[in-house]
Order: C-alpha cells, then structure tokens, then sequence
C-alpha cells in the first residue's frame, strides 16, 4: 500500500473509531457532530440553540427574501443573446429568493422553495472539481501536479501548448488551452469574448474563467473515470449524504462521447449553453455540510482531507481561487494554506458558502442583495453570541 494511500485512509480509520466508540447506529451525532438523515430527516435549531443572535439572524433572512435576482429573468429570456446558442437544455422558468442557513448542521432558518430543483449555474463547476478529488483519492490520478496528457491520450493535450497542462492548472482556471471542445473554441467562452484578440499566454500563467476549459475538465474526469460522471456523484457522494433523488446534471447534445464501446453524455460544468446542474438548495446544503465535514459524513470519509486542502488552497496568481471553489482569504493567510471561508458561485447569485471557523453552511438561490449585508449580519450574529 503506497503512503499515500496510508494518509488518506488514516482520517477514514480514525472517523470509524470514533463511530464504534460514541454512537449507536443510526444516531444523528458521530464524533460530536450531527448529521441530518436523508430526505426531509434533518432537525432544526433556534438561533439561540446553536448560539446565534436571532434578530440578526432573522435580518440577514428578511434581506435575503427582499432581494431577487435582476440579472436572470424568471422565463430566462435573452438568455441565448448573452451567453450564445444553447446546447443543452434549459429550465422554462426558475424559482424566486430561497436559502438555508445550518450552524453545527442543524437547519436555523429556511426560506423560498427549498426542494425546488433549479439551474445553478457555475456551482456546477465546484461539482467537477469534486469528480477529479474522487477519483484522486482512489489514486486514479497520481498527483495534481500530473500532466493531464498522461491520463487523456486522444490529442486534447498533445500539442507543445497543451500539454504543459496539469490537473491543479487546469482546476485553477490557469490551463490557456487550446482548441474545440464540443464544437466551441476555447475563445467562445462569454467571458472571454471581451478580449478575444488577446493572444494566449503559457499554461500556469493567466488565470482566465472560462466554460470550455471547465468542460474540459469534466471531459478529463470523464476520460479517468470511464463512466457516466452523475452515476459517480450518485453513488459516492449524494447516496451517501441523503440527498434526494431530484437533482440532474445535464451535458449537451453535442457532448456524447464513445468510451469502451458505450455513449456517454460528459456533462457540463455550467448553464451558459444550458445543462448543467440542476439541484435543490437543500441538496446543496448537505453538499456544502460535506465540506465543512472536511468529507466526512456519520464516520465514513467520502472524500479525503488532503483534498478539501487542495480544493480550498489559493492559486499561485489568483488568491481568492481555488480548485474551482472561491475563496475568502484573510489579509495575513500564508501561501499555500487552505482557507477556512470558501464558496461555491454561480450566475443569479446561487451560493453555497462554507465558514468552517464558525460552523456555519448557507445556500443562497437567486440573490440581488449586497454579499455584505448578509454575511455581515450573520457572521456578528455568531460573534454577538459568544462575546
């Protein structure tokens, strides 16, 4: 057994002993922790019970439902004259303000239609991100460090450009690569179009937001897991969590790919062309609970903590970036040291935020508020509390 494997399944040995040892099965607490049971299974706390001040936290709650969305039209319309033809499916209308606010895992408020299953837009991309750290931790990929042209040998990465390009440059939206994925250049990106007559720079050194190139990524997962990517979510992140079985990760109609002898869709990591995931924002809390867990849920380690630390470890040039997940560092974080405060982003304001110093989860859906005045609030409403 390599050391590797050793590390990682340390957190895992450790997370089982603690089960045996304080919990019965089937108990909501494992290692001083609650865990909601699957479904509708999830107990709910006052602001007070988990030490929080409940006026603020009723504030941060009433701004949230004052503030809708102005960006994305409820029948999306104009939606193709801004990103560009769609590929994939879209939704024909989407819900109004919802979220979820959990502290020690426990839901303090809800608000909106929180089973409702909606578009999310670039959370998705937390998601594919998610797929490589699977496959990582099954040692399916050696290092972040590899280039992907060693895992995907069918050209994508063969150029003298292209295959400079590593797992951790291409999750860090650093990769510059090149070419048509799915019938669309790299440079057909909405972002990118800005500035399309700038030519590309060394892979790892310009960090550029860009669809294609996370759709790349999920096509590289693809290629390593050599199965249908939402079958890998499914059974060894989303089963196990107790979500719902709502949630839909479209591609596009262009993305079916041939793997030993079987069509696969590789799906999209964002709705600009449509498809993409589609989830509830209860659904999105247990994901966001997963990472606070440090990818442990009831004692069974889904994901390694070396790779929450990887996910949420700035890159070299983009300090507030990480393996697809945003990041809140403080003015004296130290390079190359994960930070406690991360989100998942999305168009329209869907946010799945994670603050691991204060035990706090929030799920935002269709937020036009000021990010200031709700986690302000909310974050002095922990801090009220315990002063």
């Amino acid at each position: 057994m390599s050391s590797r494997s050793i590390r990682r399944l340390i957190p895992l040995a450790l997370a089982t002993i603690a089960w045996s040892a304080c919990a019965p099965s089937g108990a909501d607490q494992v290692d001083g922790h609650y865990y909601p049971g699957p479904g509708d299974a999830w107990e709910h706390r006052t602001p007070a019970e988990v030490g929080m001040d409940a006026a603020l936290v009723q504030q941060v709650v009433d701004y949230a439902k004052a503030h809708d969305s102005e960006v994305v039209p409820y029948d999306y319309s104009g939606h193709e004259e801004k990103f560009g033809k769609l590929e994939g499916p879209l939704p024909e209308e989407r819900g109004g303000p919802a979220g979820v606010i959990l502290r020690n895992g426990y839901i303090v408020a809800e608000w909106g239609d929180t089973k409702r299953v909606d578009l999310t837009f670039s959370v998705t991309k937390s998601f594919v991100s998610t797929m490589v750290g699977l496959a990582y931790d099954r040692e399916m990929i050696d290092d972040v460090t590899d280039p992907i042209g060693e895992y995907v040998k069918d050209g994508k990465f063969d150029s003298p450009h292209n295959s400079q390009i590593t797992w951790e440059i291409l999750l860090q939206q650093r990769s510059e690569w090149e070419g048509t994925l799915f019938g669309k250049s790299d440079t057909a990106d909405f972002y990118h179009r800005r500035d399309r007559t700038k030519p590309r720079q060394a892979p790892g050194t310009h960090y550029e937001y860009n669809d294609v190139r996370v759709n790349l990524a999920s096509y590289a997962a693809l290629q390593v897991w050599r199965r249908s990517l939402p079958g890998v979510l499914q059974e060894l992140v989303m089963d196990p969590i107790g979500a719902t079985d709502t949630w839909v990760w479209h591609g596009y109609g262009t993305s079916n790919v041939e793997i030993d002898g079987q069509t696969i869709n590789s799906v999209a990591g964002g709705g600009h062309w449509g498809g993409g995931l589609w989830i509830s924002a209860r659904d999105m809390a247990r994901f966001g609970l997963l990472f606070l867990r440090r990818g442990s849920w009831r004692g069974d380690a889904l994901l390694s903590p070396e790779w929450i630390d990887l996910a949420t470890t700035p890159s070299p040039i983009s300090p507030n970036y990480g393996f697809m997940w945003w990041l809140t560092p403080e003015d004296d974080a130290k390079p190359g040291t994960p930070i406690p405060v991360f989100a998942a982003r999305g168009y329209g304001s869907n946010i799945i935020w994670i603050d691991s110093e204060h035990d706090l989860v929030v799920v935002l859906r269709w937020f036009g508020g000021d990010a200031g005045e709700f986690f302000g609030p909310l974050i002095e409403s922990v801090a009220k509390e315990t002063d």
